[in-house]
């Protein structure tokens, strides 16, 4: 928003909130309140959930699923993803299934998965129930895996790269009653509200208390900048808040979806006081706040700066360049100073390296300190602890110099 954001308050409002229900006679951004905190915007995450159990049952097998039976029980055994697609029958669809390309919206996928035996099925001759050990992808925006399976006469089985992997007829662990993850409510503390939220707080609100609001942070000078959080609950209370005369703490029935990690706080307040002008303020961090950096890095962009002329160098330091949480940061400060963006995802990447976001290619790429990379960036299994739905195969530092160098023309020197 181009409006600065100023309060009579001692206490600082840091946070805005801006209505996702609607918006200006112009299609401007329309405020509902600041507030001096949001308690709930940083929690520390839950750890990532124990492997579970699973069984294909009637399976034939095929491919990479044939190999990791022959070394069952072992570390050999193990696939990266298993993805069960099933077939509907056409007169019997289920309702709200949507096809895609890949499948359907039914379809569910396994990950870190190890084969763990096999033994003869009592649903047909020659086929086989399979055990496994892993862990069912579940994205809560978006899909809650169903207590009943879909209507299927099979699962189609696929792997990393669309792999066939066979099909089974059944399934056993997979669709059943999960506990869903408990969110802290949000409580919005020292608010100055404003009209939206006035309604919502108001002795007449009663036929509209729902609030969906995206959450923007508010620096030293009044700038706002989106945190990329928004938090969707119903007004339950509110009250006059110790913080200041006029100010109200407002109630909510529930949390964000995915709330920032409490030790992303301290990057927030560093933005708070402005851009960063050292480089490497990251490098103390874990690969979950690294990745945090990142995300904060992204949302204090500058809109609108060109780009520096293509066959500009720029130099990476690759010290602290320990896990590709690491590379984003340091990649991102290489083309844009400290403090600076330059994706924080391989997608993210490639879309920074077409052009307006700070450096016009082909340009060049001095990686100081290679060695640190070349040492961690290695092929395997990448568990980061700061989401589940992240794991997979580890980005290798030849998968980022394929990026670099071979889709984009890039002239990277390691040294």
């Amino acid at each position: 928003m181009d409006q600065v954001w100023t309060w009579d308050q001692d206490v600082p409002l840091r946070w805005l909130l801006i209505d996702e229900g609607s918006s200006g006679v112009d299609g401007s951004d329309v405020p509902m309140a600041l507030c001096a905190e949001v308690d709930g915007l940083f929690v520390d995450p839950e750890p990532p959930a124990a492997p579970e159990h699973y069984t294909l049952i009637g399976c034939e097998p095929a491919g990479s699923l044939c190999e990791a039976l022959r070394h069952a029980g072992t570390d050999r055994a193990w696939l990266a993803r298993v993805v069960l697609d099933p077939v509907h029958d056409p007169q019997d669809r289920p309702g709200g299934c949507q096809s895609y390309s890949i499948g359907c919206s039914c379809m569910e996928e396994l990950f870190d998965v190890t084969v763990l035996g096999r033994r003869p099925s009592a649903v047909g001759p020659g086929l086989m129930d399979i055990d496994l050990r892993g862990h069912l992808r579940i994205l809560e925006e978006m899909h809650w895996p169903p207590a009943q399976p879909p209507a299927a006469q099979k699962f189609v089985l696929t792997g990393l790269e669309e792999e066939p992997l066979g099909h089974c007829l059944r399934t056993s662990g997979i669709f059943r009653e999960r506990p869903r993850r408990l969110v802290p409510p949000v409580t919005l503390i020292g608010c100055r509200p404003e009209p939206p939220l006035q309604a919502l707080t108001g002795r007449k609100s009663a036929r509209r208390r729902y609030l969906r609001a995206m959450i923007h942070a508010v620096d030293h000078s009044g700038r706002d900048v989106d945190t990329g959080q928004m938090v969707s609950a119903t007004v339950i209370g509110s009250r006059p808040s110790s913080l200041g005369t006029g100010l109200v703490d407002v109630i909510l029935d529930e949390g964000l979806y995915e709330p920032l990690p409490s030790g992303a706080r301290e990057i927030w307040d560093l933005w708070h006081g402005g851009r960063p002008t050292r480089a490497n303020l990251w490098a103390g961090y874990d690969r979950a706040l690294r990745h945090e950096w990142s995300g904060a890095a992204l949302h204090h962009r500058h809109h609108g700066q060109p780009d520096r002329p293509a066959g500009y160098t720029y130099h990476l330091d690759g010290r602290f360049v320990t896990d590709i949480e690491g590379f984003y940061c340091a990649m991102g400060e290489a083309i844009n100073g400290p403090g600076g963006y330059f994706g924080w995802n391989l997608d993210a990447l490639a879309d920074c390296l077409r052009g307006r976001w700070g450096a016009a290619r082909p340009f060049r790429l001095i990686w100081h300190h290679s060695d640190v990379a070349r040492r961690h960036l290695v092929p395997g299994y990448d568990r980061p602890s700061y989401s589940q739905r992240s794991w997979g195969p580890a980005i290798t530092l030849q998968d980022l110099l394929d990026i670099l160098v071979a889709e984009s023309g890039i002239d990277v020197d390691m040294r």
